[in-house]
């Protein structure tokens, strides 16, 4: 069986997912990244054996975050750029979710929403990381957010990845943490859901979170709000922590599997034959167990489009002496506080080399992308830049596209 992509059902189905359910720019943006991505809309590079002869057509990618197939070269770059910044210290995993409840207006919200949410969890953890009887420091953390399930059911959480430890206020130490899940399970979800629910009051009051679509019966009843609110208060929040990782390298590891990833992986598609969609996907309330679901295929795009995040919205984020602003000068101090750490040079952007792309993939696959599937002997080189397609031609190529498809 061929390998299923993501651009054969936007290709064939989005047209009637408009149809059913509207058409906004993001969403179309994004379908046409992934329809266009590695076609000839987007122009390529026509490249030739030396020894052989034989041509080879390679057309460029779309580098949509949302392509699946434009996110395992950028996972690998972005976590080999993280190598440098480890700490020789176990590193937790911490994960923050809201109850259910929230979600539609996190759907609804999506900037002001995600905002709060890094929001509460940045706050949650350097207020316990600076109480003295917790750690008593300053504490940095990468976070990335998540906004659905394996079953494509909207589902917002934040991963964490988390040293053990954090640097003391003067800056001239490293302290370690206490406990054996960084922060009492109690305090943090305490902490958490009361930040949590007090910034969606305040967005609320000034309307920075409005009440529309499903919503609307909030903004018509507002008891029903403060019954909603009250009542959250009372739920039960849930925080997931793993014990420390073994070590630095599997951190690395662990984050490649989260900071890129997408609503779906194509891997996990299973069939689609026009009208429907199957995929496995992990049932987590049955302790992970693998299954399998099918969806029409309108039914599956709008899913997958309801979690693209708003244009410019950064999902990884980095926080405390790990944040953009002082991690380089933080890393310096710790090199000097941890003496078995490496000496390594501090590279600024300006010291920085574009590397060829499939000089990239060769460092961090072993193998050469451009070597001659043919004869084996050389690698390819270019002998012609095909340009992209103008955006007139770039309509009637997805007309055809469509055509081609009914008339079959």
């Amino acid at each position: 069986m061929s390998e299923l992509h993501l651009s054969e059902i936007f290709a064939t189905g989005y047209k009637q997912y408009c149809a059913r359910y509207g058409e906004t720019s993001g969403n179309t943006k994004i379908a046409h990244a992934i329809t266009a991505c590695r076609t000839e809309q987007l122009g390529g590079h026509l490249y030739q054996c030396p020894s052989c002869n034989d041509q080879v057509t390679l057309y460029n990618s779309c580098s949509n975050r949302h392509c699946p197939r434009c996110q395992t070269l950028a996972r690998r770059e972005w976590v080999q750029a993280r190598e440098n910044e480890l700490l020789p210290v176990p590193y937790f995993h911490v994960v923050f979710t809201i109850p259910s409840e929230l979600n539609p207006f996190a759907l609804r919200n999506k900037k002001a929403f995600y905002s709060l949410l890094f929001r509460s969890v940045n706050e949650t953890m350097q207020e316990l990381g600076a109480t003295s009887r917790f750690l008593g420091a300053s504490i940095g953390f990468i976070a990335v957010l998540h906004t659905w399930g394996q079953n494509l059911i909207d589902h917002p959480h934040i991963h964490c990845i988390v040293p053990a430890g954090g640097l003391s206020r003067d800056g001239k130490k490293w302290i370690p943490c206490k406990n054996q899940f960084l922060f009492p399970f109690k305090v943090m979800k305490k902490l958490f859901s009361s930040k949590i629910l007090a910034y969606l009051k305040e967005a609320l009051n000034d309307e920075t979170i409005t009440l529309n679509g499903a919503l609307n019966e909030y903004a018509i009843n507002k008891q029903n709000l403060s019954a909603l609110l009250k009542r959250l208060y009372k739920t039960k929040w849930v925080i997931f922590a793993k014990q420390p990782f073994a070590s630095p390298l599997r951190v690395i590891q662990y984050l490649g599997n989260y900071t890129h990833r997408i609503t779906i992986a194509e891997s996990r598609l299973v069939q689609y034959n026009q009208t429907t969609v199957t995929f496995r996907y992990k049932d987590y309330s049955e302790d992970g167990k693998q299954k399998v679901m099918t969806l029409d295929t309108t039914e599956f795009l709008r899913r997958f489009l309801l979690f693209m995040l708003p244009s410019g919205f950064m999902r990884i984020r980095h926080y405390g002496f790990l944040s953009n602003r002082t991690r380089k000068k933080n890393r310096i101090t710790c090199e000097s506080i941890f003496k078995s750490m490496k000496k390594r040079e501090s590279r600024g952007k300006s010291t920085q080399v574009k590397i060829p792309w499939h000089k990239r993939i060769e460092e961090q696959t072993g193998v050469n992308p451009l070597l001659c599937k043919v004869c084996g002997n050389a690698v390819l080189v270019v002998i012609k830049e095909l340009l992209p397609l103008s955006k007139k031609d770039q309509v009637n190529y997805v007309i055809s596209q469509y055509a081609t498809v009914f008339l079959n």
